[in-house]
């Protein structure tokens, strides 16, 4: 079955450049609600944590494991768009939008499935990592193809 990402009626959110091909379900926590009854910001970026290694353990060989990492974070760029609030269905859809021979960029949409309300979009750039020497590296050969053929198009970039 394909999973496709629900149109979003908010003119301000940017249409999707690439299409998603991972979507994770969202559990909201009680204590994931601030005073306001809306999710905390910061609550976003675990989710959208959550969701990289989910799609980094489904598109490619690297789990995300101690010592088995390839990649690190090195920025994260989250805008939002829409509260959302307890007991509200939430999805996180993950794409790579970009590969070159050190870094990947992610991006990340978290949204209501039902009607396609777009919360928040981060954009993660992920450098080349080696975790028992604790310095960067480029990213394996091996890993760009898995990521390429999961996405099902090209994604390196020559820099």
């Amino acid at each position: 079955m394909t999973h496709i990402l629900p149109e979003c009626k908010n003119p301000k959110v940017p249409a999707p450049g690439c299409q998603f091909n991972h979507f994770l379900p969202l559990q909201v926590r009680f204590n994931d609600i601030d005073m306001l009854g809306h999710i905390n910001n910061s609550v976003y970026l675990t989710f959208c944590d959550l969701a990289k290694a989910e799609y980094l353990t489904e598109a490619t060989s690297a789990r995300a494991e101690v010592g088995d990492i390839t990649v690190a974070i090195v920025n994260i760029n989250c805008n939002f768009y829409s509260p959302g609030y307890f007991k509200e269905p939430l999805e996180a859809a993950t794409t790579v939008t970009r590969v070159s021979r050190r870094s990947l960029t992610l991006e990340q949409r978290i949204f209501n499935p039902t009607n396609g309300d777009v919360k928040c979009i981060a954009t993660t750039i992920m450098a080349g990592f080696d975790p028992k020497t604790a310095t960067g590296i480029e990213l394996p050969q091996q890993f760009i193809s898995e990521l390429e053929s999961f996405e099902n198009r090209k994604l390196l970039v020559e820099t």
